[in-house]
């Protein structure tokens, strides 16, 4: 079963589990899914009607971890931990998964330094263990890490819920990048065409070479036969018979005594 689909089934379950309590018993449910190893999105727990009742209310403080699950950082959790409730491990874990892919949407070098800050890693060791063994094995991130230059390069990583007016932006972001696409493609298709033009004219050019080749073959082939034929009827004609008969036809002259 692959990733997407096992998150799809967890987030039914925990959705269906949501519909059916209210108030303080959907804390369980809450802890549970924030704790669960293979489930990284909460947006469609966050919509669910009785969670979102929870608002305002003696029991708001599951909403505000189910938010900061959704949407928040390690990071984010220190600065309010003195009106969270204290996290079981799993759900430690878990927001620092989260952590990670919340770092890898805006940069794609990410520097070991930044890496131990954000998730309160006290050495490289301990840092390269969590991103193979909690991050690249668990499937959520793909990437390499560099040793030499001290930085994780992400290659892949899975996206995380949308933030409250995040949707507006992302939009806005994807239109700009359909635009440029067009202008390429735009562009693309003009490069062919002239290359096409090119071709045509690049045949036609050895076209017209190939046949002035012909013709010069042809005109030297019927100079070389014309010249062939000239030495030919030279060398055949009887001259020297012809010389002697003629010769002999003619009458003799006769030699005056020399006085």
């Amino acid at each position: 079963m692959d990733i997407e689909q096992k998150q799809a089934e967890l987030i039914d379950h925990f959705v269906n589990q949501a519909s059916v309590q209210k108030g303080s018993a959907l804390g369980s449910v809450i802890v549970e899914a924030t704790s669960h190893p293979s489930l990284f999105a909460f947006s469609e727990i966050l919509a669910v009607s009785t969670v979102a009742e929870l608002e305002g209310t003696e029991n708001s403080v599951y909403l505000e971890v189910l938010q900061l699950f959704a949407h928040g950082t390690w990071s984010d959790y220190k600065s309010n931990s003195v009106s969270l409730p204290q996290l079981v491990p799993d759900q430690v874990l878990k927001l620092k998964q989260l952590t990670v892919l919340t770092l890898a949407e805006t940069k794609k070098v990410l520097p070991y330094d930044q890496l131990m800050l954000e998730l309160d890693v006290t050495n490289v060791r301990e840092l390269e263990d969590f991103l193979i063994n909690e991050c690249m094995y668990v499937g959520i991130v793909r990437g390499k890490l560099d040793q030499l230059r001290r930085c994780f390069e992400v290659q892949f990583a899975a996206g995380r819920d949308l933030r409250p007016g995040q949707l507006g932006s992302m939009i806005q972001t994807l239109s700009k990048w359909l635009g440029t696409s067009d202008n390429l493609l735009i562009s693309i298709q003009e490069k062919i065409k002239w290359a096409d033009m090119m071709s045509e004219l690049d045949k036609k050019h050895q076209k017209e070479v190939e046949d002035r080749v012909e013709d010069v073959k042809k005109s030297l082939s019927l100079k070389a036969d014309v010249d062939f034929r000239g030495l030919e009827e030279i060398y055949s004609e009887p001259s020297g018979v012809m010389d002697y008969e003629e010769d002999r036809s003619r009458p003799k002259r006769r030699r005056h005594p020399m006085a």
